[in-house]
């Protein structure tokens, strides 16, 4: 099936399946990351719609992370909004044009603004744990070395062959996220401006890796994302991306030598063997429940604020 014919099945379940017309154009889109499914606790009137009924659609085989398609109004203005309860990823084995396909179905659906959540790994001690990152820029490995979502023939003739992405992440957007902040009275370094280092995984960094990264500019690391942001980029979406920092990446400033450890032995003295930090999806998890109802206010408050925009002339 040509992805023309896909879109319009998919769009007409969607409208078969969401009984109130309002919800059939929405204008906000929202993305769910690792643990923050639970921001649909936000939406009024909510209609989840499985992925597996929406041709087109994969499911996320992630912990944490749901598969569903949620409708609903957001705001004391009643916004329509649908939300991704769970994406896609390449590592999972998904080709770029199944993780993308949900933002070119809210772009078919009549969305102008998308907002990307996601969990990701801080690589410096400045961004704790906790910690909102709006993301200001990217580097992406994947994008540079042949994994981009606008690799191959044009889906559209609209689209730009070469895309510029120096305005990938709308100043609009994060402007909305810092004054929602202080509306919501957070303190100041609840939220925090950085770059989004995008590497395939699954497996987690290593510390040279993140050494790496650290050094190219990167501030958080993660998964997922980019691929989403590129694809909304190329249908002329505006985007912003929040990053709940979930975990530390694991970067010692210096090795544990096992040729000193074994010498020290050798000789009798005494050796002190420091226990080598991990990494886990359960530490990830756990956070974004802790980190939810935060996330979740904000996202609320940012989509409140494009509401009431009034619109340019």
């Amino acid at each position: 099936m040509s992805p023309g014919l896909t879109y319009d099945a998919t769009i007409a379940t969607i409208t078969r399946l969401v009984p109130d017309p309002g919800l059939h154009n929405p204008r906000l889109g929202i993305v769910c990351g690792s643990g923050l499914s639970t921001l649909v606790s936000s939406l009024k009137n909510v209609v989840q719609i499985s992925y597996s009924k929406l041709e087109g659609f994969a499911d996320s085989t992630v912990v944490g992370q749901k598969s569903a398609l949620a409708f609903g109004y957001i705001g004391k203005d009643n916004y329509p909004v649908v939300a991704m309860l769970g994406r896609f990823h390449p590592y999972e084995g998904y080709k770029p044009a199944t993780v993308t396909y949900g933002i070119r179905v809210m772009k078919r659906l009549g969305v102008k603004d998308v907002i990307i959540t996601n969990a990701a790994g801080s690589l410096t001690p400045e961004i704790p744990v906790g910690t909102i990152v709006v993301v200001q820029d990217h580097f992406a490995l994947p994008n540079l070395t042949g994994m981009s979502p606008s690799f191959g023939p044009l889906m559209s003739k609209e689209y730009p062959r070469f895309l510029p992405l120096s305005d990938a992440y709308s100043t609009r957007l994060r402007r909305f996220a810092f004054l929602a902040a202080h509306k919501l009275q957070f303190p100041d370094d609840a939220l925090a401006e950085g770059v989004y280092a995008w590497v395939s995984g699954p497996a987690y960094e290593t510390p040279a890796e993140g050494r790496f990264l650290r050094s190219a500019g990167a501030h958080v690391v993660g998964m997922s994302t980019i691929p989403e942001v590129v694809a909304a980029r190329e249908e002329n979406l505006e985007v912003i991306v929040l990053s709940l920092v979930t975990n530390l990446v694991v970067i010692p400033d210096t090795y544990r030598s096992i040729k000193a450890e074994v010498k020290a032995e050798l000789a009798g003295l005494p050796i002190d063997r420091p226990e080598i930090g991990r990494a886990s999806h359960e530490e990830v998890i756990a956070v974004g429940i802790l980190k939810t109802e935060v996330m979740r206010c904000l996202v609320e408050r940012v989509a409140e604020l494009v509401s009431s925009e009034k619109p340019t002339v």
